[in-house]
């Protein structure tokens, strides 16, 4: 039985976040969030974890891509609709997380 595939959707404030990011950077996170997230976006994974609330936009997930998983893309997950919401897209750097401009806390 084949599993369903799920429709990925980016809030608006996402292009903002991703304007701090190094274009060349935007692929590798586009075929990570495809391949990651469309199928079974609810695995919890070694890069793929839910979330305690409150965490930034009120996202429930956290996948952790690129080079020694730096970038970081919080979603919410929408079972009945078969979609993934991307709310946010931040770079790690140590402890920090910068989400677009902004330092945020955990």
């Amino acid at each position: 039985m084949a599993r369903p595939e799920f429709r990925i959707e980016f809030a608006p404030e996402v292009l903002r976040h991703l304007q701090v990011i190094p274009r060349q950077q935007h692929n590798l996170l586009r075929t990570e969030i495809h391949d990651q997230l469309r199928f079974t976006p609810l695995v919890q994974t070694r890069n793929r974890k839910p979330l305690e609330l409150p965490a930034p936009f009120a996202a429930t997930w956290e996948l952790r891509c690129g080079l020694r998983n730096r970038f970081r893309v919080f979603y919410t997950v929408d079972e009945e609709a078969n979609t993934v919401n991307i709310l946010a897209i931040g770079v790690k750097e140590g402890n920090r997380l910068y989400i677009g401009r902004e330092e945020y806390r955990s």
